[in-house]
């Protein structure tokens, strides 16, 4: 753990591909019906437009090497650029291209470059 034992937090910043979803008991209803099946899969897949589903990939990825690799010492969160939050983000940290990726409270790495921002995490963490 960082030294205050708590998980160091990894946000990250990008376009993410959204999917809507019905209430709890209706999705079960539509999944026992046969009637949903694939509908979310392609909401996914059309969501963004090829590059940006590529980009997300290797977010994804990322974030599942960063989750592998340091376990609980880590927190990580992938934040929807077009969502209201991440706008807000965008706004309180002066981000300008996505992805963004911000470690901790004051490290901020923009590009899909992710080897800096690991560089930084294992810093971090005292590794």
């Amino acid at each position: 753990m960082t030294p205050s034992s708590q998980p160091l937090h990894i946000e990250i910043v990008a376009y993410a591909p959204t999917a809507f979803y019905h209430c709890t008991h209706c999705e079960v209803v539509w999944q026992e019906t046969g009637f949903s099946t694939g509908v979310h899969e392609e909401q996914v897949q059309s969501a963004l437009p090829p590059d940006l589903l590529h980009e997300y990939q290797a977010i994804s990825d990322w974030a599942h090497h960063l989750l592998e690799r340091y376990g609980d010492r880590v927190l990580v969160k992938v934040i929807d650029a077009a969502s209201a939050e991440g706008m807000w983000k965008t706004v309180r940290h002066g981000l300008s291209h996505y992805p963004a990726v911000m470690v901790g409270t004051q490290s901020r790495f923009i590009g899909p470059n992710f080897a800096v921002p690991e560089a930084e995490i294992a810093r971090q963490l005292g590794i």
